[in-house]
């Protein structure tokens, strides 16, 4: 009997049952937020932003998940907004506005963990990358169609920085180049969103003769006046055809997917690092597209030629044949020059066929 069990006990130990390796637990998706100026509309500045939200979604489904908070006022609310998402454990958190960069750089102060892009601002810090695009070409293609099928334009603009600044200058050359004797009228606004504002600025402008018109503010309120006057216009951020069908010349389009999804591959993998990009259309961040019914075709090719010429390097908005002059008449850049990018980061004059000063 114990001879029979000394051999079975013998046999157990060479027999032991196979347990199932335990399965490694999942990895926590990576959060990211998004703080959004205005509220998500149709097309505009945050409709561009939601859409490379949702990008980065497409993109990495499952390793991600992404929330937003929308129309959130510059300054304390901002701060206390990007407070609230690093919080509630948000790993990168994307800040697309000017006026939240001090609030970003505030808060990164406090959360070194945590990663932050912030969209359009200057500063970085060791846990804050900035990102920004050169919305000045797309401002210069948009002037060359505007100056082939009007003498004069309207600019709606929102403040006196120099993102708005270049696009004006660039717009107003690209207009000129084609047609030396046209002139931009600006109107500053004081606000990115306000679209009963934006509204009553064109207007005003169309009614002081204004035949065409381009803007840099948030909504589609310009667009909307333009196709209700029968009037042409340029619009921004997103292809606007939906609210002016027939008003609309052309869109000057941002393209955030690819950045916002190379930024958060970064992090989950653990290479990500603060850096300072400014990309145009050679990255792909800024785009002329979505031509209206009222351009000829020979418009539109000419356009989109330049567009590859700017995409190769062959053409640039602010390098001169003759000197640049301010529209007060003193000369910014001698004949033959290009504006370097520090220059043009700090741009704080306007061109000579502007009408109107820099807003204080």
């Amino acid at each position: 009997m114990y001879k029979n069990l000394a051999a079975a006990l013998a046999a157990a130990c060479f027999m032991s049952p196979v347990f199932p390796q335990a399965a490694a637990p999942a990895k926590p998706p990576l959060k990211i937020g998004f703080v959004y100026v205005a509220p998500i509309t149709e097309a505009g500045w945050v409709r561009q932003h939601e859409e490379g939200r949702k990008a980065v979604e497409a993109a990495l489904g499952g390793k991600v998940k992404t929330s937003y908070v929308e129309n959130v006022a510059e300054g304390a609310d901002a701060e206390r907004v990007i407070r609230d998402l690093a919080q509630q454990g948000h790993q990168l958190i994307f800040t697309p506005s000017f006026g939240y960069m001090e609030p970003t750089l505030k808060v990164a102060k406090d959360f070194p963990d945590v990663k932050f892009e912030s969209i359009t601002g200057y500063k970085t810090a060791a846990n804050v990358a900035v990102a920004n695009a050169r919305y000045y070409e797309g401002r210069y293609l948009a002037g060359i169609a505007a100056g082939r099928l009007a003498s004069n334009a309207g600019y709606v603009a929102g403040f006196a920085i120099p993102e708005v600044i270049q696009g004006i200058n660039a717009f107003t050359l690209g207009m000129r180049s084609v047609n030396p004797a046209a002139e931009v009228k600006v109107v500053w606004l004081g606000a990115w969103f306000d679209p009963p504002r934006e509204r009553e600025a064109a207007m005003t402008l169309f009614n002081q003769g204004v035949e065409l018109i381009a803007f840099h503010t948030g909504s589609t309120a310009v667009m909307a006046a333009a196709q209700e006057r029968g009037k042409l216009a340029i619009a921004y951020h997103s292809d606007m055809r939906k609210v002016a069908p027939d008003a609309q010349v052309l869109a000057v389009t941002h393209q955030w997917g690819d950045y916002y999804t190379r930024r958060a591959q970064a992090v989950l993998d653990g290479s990500w690092k603060s850096a300072a990009l400014w990309g145009g259309v050679k990255q792909g961040m800024v785009r002329v597209d979505s031509f209206g019914p009222k351009v000829p075709k020979k418009v539109a090719d000419e356009v989109l030629a330049r567009q590859k010429d700017i995409a190769a390097g062959r053409l640039h908005p602010f390098r001169t044949h003759s000197a640049l002059r301010d529209n007060g008449g003193r000369e910014v850049l001698a004949a033959g020059q290009t504006l370097s990018d520090a220059q043009i980061l700090g741009m704080n004059f306007l061109v000579h066929g502007v009408q109107g000063k820099l807003a204080q």
